[in-house]
């Protein structure tokens, strides 16, 4: 039973191996409004998934690969989606591991609907603030590519706190060069003052060392 994310919308994926237990999960996840994709294990999981944000709960105790290998996989392919464990009494050492391993917390089996639809809202609350966050990063790096190598040499300067003068003679190029550059610059990077350039500058030298 599993509805799937139009345009990348906030998904809950539920990763199960109980068939029964994944159908009246599904049913009360419903209220939430949101797609829903129901795995019955974390093979399959990882088969299909394709990137939608969104938040995972996960049991830990599967056949073959469990809860806690599927996170740890994630951790290893960097997908970072806001983890639920649900966990039986004695399963709970376990759910303790994965929250140190970065799951957002535990939910013990039989729970309250209304506790775990909570935890689901704060998980989701949390995917689209990285959802977010992602895109934001992504039109940042988009805007710097459209620079040309001489408006990033000028970029580079004018952050660094160069004045126009001395960028032209660095660049040996004119003045007025250097300003045509640089108002190019700060309309390409949609950059409302000096200072927010340099913070994107730095965001960009950050995300830099991250991927390389």
């Amino acid at each position: 039973m599993s509805k799937p994310a139009p345009n990348g919308e906030l998904t809950i994926f539920v990763v199960d191996d109980d068939d029964a237990f994944r159908d009246s999960l599904c049913w009360l996840l419903e209220s939430t409004n949101r797609p829903i994709q129901t795995f019955e294990s974390g093979e399959r999981f990882l088969a299909d998934y394709k990137g939608t944000p969104g938040c995972l709960l996960l049991d830990i105790r599967m056949p073959g690969l469990n809860g806690l290998a599927l996170q740890q996989e994630l951790n290893t392919r960097g997908v970072r989606l806001p983890t639920l464990i649900l966990t039986g009494h004695g399963d709970i050492p376990m759910a303790v591991t994965a929250i140190k391993n970065g799951a957002l917390d535990f939910v013990e089996k039989p729970f309250d609907d209304q506790v775990l639809l909570d935890h689901v809202d704060k998980a989701l609350s949390l995917a689209d603030q990285w959802h977010q966050e992602q895109q934001q990063r992504q039109q940042l790096l988009q805007r710097w590519d459209t620079l040309s190598k001489r408006e990033k040499q000028v970029m580079e300067l004018v952050v660094s706190g160069s004045a126009n003068k001395v960028i032209a003679e660095s660049l040996k190029i004119s003045p007025k060069t250097v300003e045509v550059h640089r108002a190019r610059v700060m309309s390409k990077m949609e950059a409302e003052s000096l200072a927010d350039l340099v913070n994107q500058a730095h965001r960009i030298d950050a995300l830099s060392k991250l991927l390389s």
